[in-house]
């Protein structure tokens, strides 16, 4: 009689002994690093929100990750977050969707024109790429478009050099130009008044689309390199939920159904290819077995310990312990008055989705 093909598999493939039995709020085995990130490899980061906390952690362990656009030592500390420094390895805000960051390694890498979508709001001026960066805005528009080339240029610089990119995919839902194929961060008129119904059009991504947009990337990033210096990639899906959708859903289901489609692109990718690693932030962060609730009063915030328990599980396979984030490795930022956004320290995120929080707080007063 032959063995069961499942005979001579590990605890982990069980869910007796790789979840119900698991001591702690999940395995310690439940993610397992196709490779391991060496401590001289130039690492970019880039994506949504929950990003932030993976180039946190490493960077407190002494991995190099990459600064390309640094906060001028005339500005305080204490703003640096709120002028978009030190959250990502450029300068470049959250990255939500695939398209956004194909566009954006396209314009940077001179495949595609410098994008010159300008807003204005009582007579400042905001690249409405990246609204958030200068709170503020620019004096006319001849600023922004001279920030957006030295920016574009430092990023270019990241992409080149880099030897690893940790990228979140965040959503599916996006707002787009009809008439150029523009993708944005957030739905205009967020920011400014520069909502046009005419152009403005919401997307909702599909699963082959996100596909086809990252095998885009990951081939356009490759042909800036040498054979003998593969790029490698590490995903994660966010946790957190959408603050809103302009889908015809419950914004429940439709979180669901963002989360469920991006994390079937990242399995598949990481499945399929050698250099592109998948970290199961998503289902640490989620899980309904784990016994504990990761989420704060609002249900959308990760709290402190949930990303504790991520971060452990990913630099335990890593760099052998999760190092101890110190003052000093935590940026004394200024956030946006906004009571979504968590105030432990370790929990210092900056999200430009947030925003959208406020038209659903209007709408119900």
């Amino acid at each position: 009689m032959s063995k069961s093909p499942y005979s001579d598999l590990p605890s982990r493939a069980f869910w007796r002994a790789g979840v119900a039995a698991t001591p702690g709020p999940v395995a310690e085995d439940i993610y397992a690093k196709k490779w391991p990130i060496e401590q001289t490899w130039k690492i970019a980061t880039a994506g949504s929100c929950f990003a932030q906390h993976i180039g946190r952690h490493l960077r407190a362990a002494d991995f190099a990750i990459m600064d390309v656009e640094p906060a001028p030592d005339a500005l305080p500390d204490p703003l640096h977050m709120t002028y978009g420094y030190g959250i990502y390895s450029g300068r470049y805000g959250n990255v939500y969707t695939m398209r956004q960051m194909l566009q954006l390694a396209r314009e940077a890498l001179r495949e595609d024109p410098q994008r010159d979508i300008i807003w204005e709001k009582k007579g400042r001026f905001y690249d409405g790429l990246r609204p958030t960066i200068e709170p503020d805005g620019l004096p006319d528009a001849a600023s922004v478009r001279d920030h957006r080339a030295q920016h574009l240029a430092k990023v270019r610089a990241m992409l080149i050099d880099m030897d690893m990119l940790i990228f979140t995919l965040g959503l599916t839902e996006a707002w787009i130009d009809n008439t150029t194929g523009t993708v944005f961060p957030i739905c205009p008129g967020t920011v400014t008044t520069d909502f046009d119904p005419t152009r403005h059009v919401f997307k909702n991504f599909t699963y082959p689309e996100i596909l086809a947009d990252f095998l885009a990337l990951r081939d356009l990033l490759n042909a800036q390199r040498s054979a003998d210096r593969p790029l490698r990639i590490l995903l994660t899906v966010s946790p957190v939920p959408l603050t809103a959708t302009a889908a015809d859903n419950h914004v429940q289901v439709a979180t669901v159904y963002s989360k469920s489609v991006l994390r079937a692109v990242a399995g598949d990718l990481a499945d399929t290819y050698a250099d592109i690693d998948y970290f199961p932030s998503y289902e640490i962060i989620t899980s309904p077995w784990s016994g504990q609730n990761f989420y704060g009063p609002n249900k959308r915030s990760v709290t402190a310990e949930g990303v504790d328990c991520a971060m452990s599980t990913f630099m335990t396979n890593h760099a052998g312990a999760a190092p101890a984030l110190t003052p000093a490795s935590v940026p004394e930022t200024a956030l946006p008055t906004d009571d979504t956004l968590e105030e432990d320290p370790d929990m210092l995120i900056q999200c430009d989705e947030e925003l959208l929080d406020a038209f659903g707080t209007q709408a119900n007063t």
